[in-house]
């Protein structure tokens, strides 16, 4: 079993306990311990010995707005609504619901809101306690009443996004597949790349947010116990009833 097929190599359903110690385990114990390094770097960005860091930040969004256009203003729009809370957890909603019928295995189906949650953890305290300014340039986008470290669009569409990438990697159509996981690899980096644009944020900003949506993809994916041995079969012996992997797709 590798990590790719995990999902696909043990389909057993886990029970109630099973569920809440691998979930305690396996993602909300190494979450907060890297909410405790995210806090770390926020302080030494803010306070600490990389504060002058900020100021040669900047420079990179000066850049970025002084050669602002009409068309690029209207694309890093697009991409940075994609970013934001409504958009993130109404397609995730949508995908869980789609991934549960089509597969009857809540426990897959739930992959991609566990990483978002996990990620969003992480981005909600993280603003409770860092308090870093924004970008001194003209902001195309309503400021939001949290700070600017860690970027929560970027995190979160990395969170989702990469999580998507990795379920569409069971779509049969080679090309459709190849498309798909193209598709959602890039647009972290599109929504990063349009806060910065946009002034909402900074380079370190959007940095530790994707590595904190890659994280949170990573534990998310992982968040079950799997077996191969357990594979079509249920904890009492019993035939499974849930479909073939080749008849579910992301």
């Amino acid at each position: 079993m590798t990590m790719l097929t995990r999902w696909r190599d043990d389909q057993s359903r886990p029970s109630a306990k099973e569920a809440g110690r691998d979930l305690a385990l396996r993602v909300l114990l190494p979450i907060a311990l890297w909410w405790l390094v995210v806090l770390a770097i926020g302080w030494a960005l803010t306070d600490g010995p990389l504060k002058h860091l900020g100021t040669s930040e900047e420079q990179i969004n000066k850049s970025l707005a002084s050669s602002r256009t009409s068309l690029l203003n209207n694309v890093t729009l697009f991409f940075s609504w994609t970013g934001a809370t409504v958009s993130i957890v109404g397609l995730c909603l949508v995908v869980v619901a789609l991934v549960w019928w089509r597969t009857r295995q809540w426990w897959y189906a739930v992959v991609p809101l566990i990483a978002i949650s996990a990620q969003a953890l992480v981005f909600f305290f993280t603003t409770l306690l860092i308090d870093r300014e924004r970008p001194d340039v003209e902001k195309l986008d309503d400021s939001p009443p949290t700070s600017s470290f860690p970027s929560g669009h970027t995190g979160a569409a990395t969170g989702l996004y990469f999580t998507l990438a990795l379920m569409a990697l069971r779509i049969r159509q080679p090309a459709l597949r190849a498309v798909v996981v193209v598709v959602c690899l890039l647009v972290p980096f599109l929504v990063a790349t349009a806060r910065l644009y946009r002034g909402m944020h900074h380079l370190s900003d959007v940095t530790v947010a994707i590595v904190d949506g890659l994280l949170a993809c990573f534990l998310a994916w992982n968040w079950l116990r799997r077996d191969p041995a357990r594979s079509g079969a249920s904890a009492d012996g019993s035939v499974a009833s849930e479909r073939r992997p080749d008849q579910a797709v992301a």
